[in-house]
């Protein structure tokens, strides 16, 4: 049966049959026809589509009669659905893809794909549970215990079906693991968890994922493995994320807690603990413990260095001139572990051992990779955790990541769609979202929300605010009290949205006492409760207000009267002081480009229209946005920004008297 997208999505469809009340959207019907489009003739497809067009079925639709009616070499046509959030992923698998199966008159499959570290292998549980004693203390043992009863239970294997967040240290040493897997010679390889999730993953139409996995995927590929099966079709959702994340998968990541966890595995003098005493390895033992100083040592005058001679921001600019005995011991110890095992006849232990010696390969040549800068497009920098257990983390980055896209996504895969509620600029096209993903050609869609924005939102700019870069302290004094002005009679909730932490517990102390008075709740990101949890809080209470900086800008979903208003406090631009950031503003300036109005302007742009977007999230929301940045009307580079926003009722707010 041959079926169109309007078959499915139009007023008299498939889904008006099933579902009273259904209203056909013609925005949907648009982005379903150029998905279905995109596809068909292979090319890449750009579609911006508001809020309220209904994106996932826009996109799943098309995408299940795709893979239903096309084949690939494989007899199948398969295809890759990449979120950024859990809860959009959520959505999709429990609800939207279900719903899709019950009425569709087509067989498919669809599946969400989980990292193998996410499932338990049942052959390394069993060998923990062994020599559990010689590996575990208490609080660990207990927790194995519970690990070993919940095994012989689920149907789903994977660590989200668990029910309680084990330590690393125990899960560690029981979740499946490429380098210590026995493949089809493993005893327990048919009632194997990740091969059943494979297996389903690789007979699957359409395989959900989140940006992570993905690009975790792509950068594998690169060596020739893979945690995807191939695909003929990528489909990215909240896709104006794509290159921060993309960015932060393809550059290194090394710790002095990675080789300490590490070394706690291998040989623990205080508890007398680790693999390498079941061996009795004593040589190895003492080159851990000597490796243990070194790295301290390393650490610490890597710490010292940023301390004295380093930026402000941890970056470093050219290789350091420190003496690297760490990855030359690790790599003879890798090679010691590595001959021994050898000649184990165990193939168990034998791999056991095998697995280690490769991870302190890896870290050994990582660590050798960043201190010597081997890649010259790349951006490295340190960064400090304080704390109990003081961290010290080496990071690196490509500057750009267009050209990595370019030559390992949209070259090699048929077709690519990426879709958002903000991928374009004022009134542009899609450019500078193109530009940074290296996306050279593609078709475009640009896609109004069916709100009416007009009627149900207010834009208020205040008039008589001070400049924020040029009197900051002035400023926030003013922002504080006209956040409270603007609260003093709102019916309902409201979010105020921060661009940086400190200005957030500045206004906060500065009307507490205000708060108190009230008798209203003031919920403030960074108070020690999960973001999660202050969005239940959120809601539950109705007249509530939430202070919050870079995580509730976007994807936050509170419809109705608990959140009817979003004060914004400053146009979130990003101040180049991130190692990255910084990076990427000079790449710029160096092509002769303007940095700031080429990039730091659109971006800021995208994510203003976040911000504007927590607002209305159904046809009855109503409500008021209100920007306290001057700049939005005194700049030049003010009318990109309100010239991004939808078309609303726009007022400007008075003078505060004295």
């Amino acid at each position: 049966m041959t079926l169109s997208v309007a078959d499915v999505l139009a007023e008299d469809g498939l889904i008006s049959q099933r579902l009273s009340g259904y209203e056909s959207r013609q925005e949907q019907l648009d982005m379903a026809d150029a998905v279905a489009s995109a596809i068909k003739s292979e090319q890449h497809l750009v579609v911006e589509a508001g809020t309220g067009v209904g994106k996932s079925f826009a996109y799943l639709v098309p995408s299940i009669l795709a893979s239903a009616q096309r084949k690939n070499k494989e007899g199948r046509c398969r295809i890759v659905i990449s979120t950024h959030t859990i809860s959009l992923q959520e959505q999709l698998i429990q609800r939207d893809l279900p719903f899709l199966n019950a009425i569709l008159p087509l067989e498919f499959s669809a599946v969400l794909v989980k990292g193998r570290g996410n499932y338990i292998s049942l052959r390394r549980l069993k060998n923990a549970y062994v020599k559990s004693t010689s590996l575990f203390e208490t609080e660990e043992m207990s927790q194995l215990q519970k690990i070993h009863h919940w095994a012989n239970e689920t149907d789903d294997g994977s660590r989200s079906d668990l029910g309680f967040s084990p330590l690393a240290t125990v899960w560690d040493e029981v979740r499946s693991d490429h380098g210590n897997c026995l493949g089809k010679r493993c005893p327990t390889h048919n009632d194997c968890f990740y091969y059943k999730a494979r297996r389903r993953v690789w007979n699957a139409n359409i395989l959900v994922v989140n940006h992570a996995l993905f690009f975790s995927d792509l950068a594998l590929r690169r060596d020739g493995a893979s945690v995807l099966p191939d695909y003929d079709v990528a489909i990215f959702d909240e896709a104006h994320n794509l290159e921060d994340v993309a960015a932060s998968h393809m550059g290194l990541a090394i710790s002095n807690g990675q080789f300490s966890y590490l070394f706690g595995k291998l040989y623990n003098d205080r508890t007398q603990k680790g693999v390498l005493l079941q061996h009795n390895l004593i040589e190895c033992q003492q080159l851990v413990s000597r490796l243990r100083f070194l790295v301290d040592d390393l650490f610490d005058r890597i710490d010292v260095w940023r301390n004295e001679s380093g930026a402000s921001n941890g970056r470093v600019r050219k290789p350091l001139d420190i003496e690297n005995l760490v990855s030359t011991e690790a790599s003879e110890l890798a090679l010691m572990i590595r001959s021994y095992a050898s000649n184990l006849k165990s193939e168990e232990q034998r791999i056991d051992l095998t697995s280690a010696a490769d991870r302190l390969d890896g870290l050994a040549i990582s660590l050798r990779s960043w201190l010597k800068q081997h890649d010259e497009e790349a951006v490295y920098w340190v960064e400090i955790t304080s704390g109990r257990n003081r961290s010290v983390k080496l990071l690196s980055s490509p500057i750009q990541v267009g050209e990595t896209l370019r030559d390992e996504l949209f070259s090699q895969v048929k077709s690519v769609i990426l879709t958002s509620a903000t991928l374009s600029v004022g009134k542009q096209d899609f450019s500078f979202y193109r530009e940074r993903i290296g996306l050279h050609k593609s078709e475009e869609l640009k896609l109004g929300s069916p709100f009416n924005y007009r009627e149900q939102v207010k834009l208020t700019l205040v008039d008589g605010m001070p400049d924020p870069g040029e009197n900051p302290s002035q400023y926030e004094q003013m922002a504080a009290e006209r956040i409270r002005k603007a609260l003093e009679h709102l019916e309902g909730g409201a979010f105020v949205l921060f661009t940086s932490y400190r200005m957030l517990r500045s206004c906060s102390q500065k009307l507490n006492r205000w708060f108190t008075q009230q008798n209203r709740r003031l919920l403030c990101q960074g108070d020690g409760i999960q973001r999660t949890k202050l969005l239940e809080l959120f809601r539950e209470d109705g007249q509530a207000v939430l202070f919050g900086t870079e995580t509730f800008w976007q994807g936050v979903d509170v419809p109705g009267d608990a959140l009817k208003m979003v004060i914004i406090t400053k146009l979130p631009f990003s101040v180049p002081d991130h190692p990255l950031l910084e990076a990427r503003v000079e790449r710029i300036r160096q092509n002769g480009g303007n940095p700031f109005i080429e990039y730091q302007v659109p971006e800021a742009a995208i994510k203003l229209r976040q911000g504007f977007g927590r607002l209305i999230r159904s046809t009855s929301d109503t409500g008021e946005v209100i920007i306290l940045d001057p700049r939005i009307r005194t700049r030049a580079y003010g009318r990109v920004f309100l010239e991004s926003l939808p078309e609303c009722e726009m007022v400007i707010s008075p003078k505060q008297s004295d």
